[in-house]
């Protein structure tokens, strides 16, 4: 059974450990210079703590990179450098899980490679594990197939071809649809707030855009979100569309992500939270 390490125990990465561990994995990470809420989230999940990342390097047979959009680069800058060690003899596949757009993920496949190690691109769709079971894991790249293997439960893994890009692509074209309607929604009641229309609104659209926890749960990760719309519209102007949508979803979110509500924890948002209480945390 193979080692998994994890770069990036938070809300996701510490669900997919979960998962990984239910099918029988050891699932190593470190805390090292983390947060106390991630730490928290490591120790429910029955993560094994190791005490650095250079450690979780040299035991893992596997390590999956679960960090914010805009770190994935600078997580792959590190995990090369530490493959560098001369104390370090492992050869742990690299599988990419971030938000990122086809021409970042080829950027850290060079940063990877160019360290001797193989890389896998991938991405998620859906929420973490431990949230509801169902996530999809995207995976594309010549040995995509061997993350397939792993002992995945309450998640799915998708096999994309063996083009490094094409997991991404998967993702920024879903993340524009799901966070996009999100943007839309968190607008509409921001301004209806302050038309004084909000019953009115959310009564005629029903709950087929979100729900007011969804809402207030997307605010809880605007901050994540920025980097992403902008990887979408890098993604986006690729494919010879304009990037200009995208940008302007990632000003929202960047606005959105200096109000109150957006402070909260995901895991401990009440999912009865109104849509009045919404719009007054994101108007304060």
């Amino acid at each position: 059974m193979k080692i998994v390490g994890l770069v990036g125990a938070g809300h996701m990465g510490s669900g997919l450990g979960w998962a990984l561990r239910a099918g029988g994995h050891d699932v190593v990470t470190s805390l090292a210079g983390r947060s106390a809420r991630t730490a928290r989230l490591a120790h429910d999940a029955g993560l094994r703590i190791a005490a650095s990342p250079l450690d979780v390097l040299a035991e893992a047979d596997v390590i999956l990179v679960v960090t914010p959009p805009g770190a994935a680069v600078d997580a792959a800058t590190e995990i090369a450098a530490l493959a560098a060690t001369p104390s370090v003899a492992a050869r742990p596949l690299v599988v990419d899980l971030n938000a990122t757009s086809p021409t970042t993920a080829a950027a850290a496949a060079e940063v990877i490679t160019a360290a001797g190690l193989d890389f896998v691109d991938g991405s998620i769709s859906g929420p973490p594990p431990t949230v509801r079971p169902g996530a999809r894991i995207y995976l594309s790249g010549p040995r995509a197939t061997e993350v397939a293997e792993l002992h995945w439960t309450h998640a799915t893994p998708v096999v994309v071809g063996d083009r490094v890009g094409a997991a991404s692509a998967v993702k920024m074209s879903t993340a524009s649809v799901y966070k996009g309607l999100m943007g839309l929604m968190t607008q509409a009641i921001r301004s209806a707030s302050v038309y004084g229309v909000l019953d009115q609104v959310m009564a005629d659209l029903g709950e087929g855009f979100g729900t007011p926890y969804e809402v207030a749960l997307a605010a809880t990760k605007a901050h994540r979100y920025v980097a992403e719309m902008h990887e979408i519209a890098q993604s986006q102007a690729g494919a010879g569309l304009t990037p200009s949508l995208f940008e302007a979803f990632a000003t929202v979110w960047s606005d959105v992500a200096t109000r109150p509500l957006a402070v909260g924890q995901p895991e401990t948002l009440p999912r009865d939270i109104t849509a009045a209480q919404v719009a007054d945390g994101l108007t304060q």
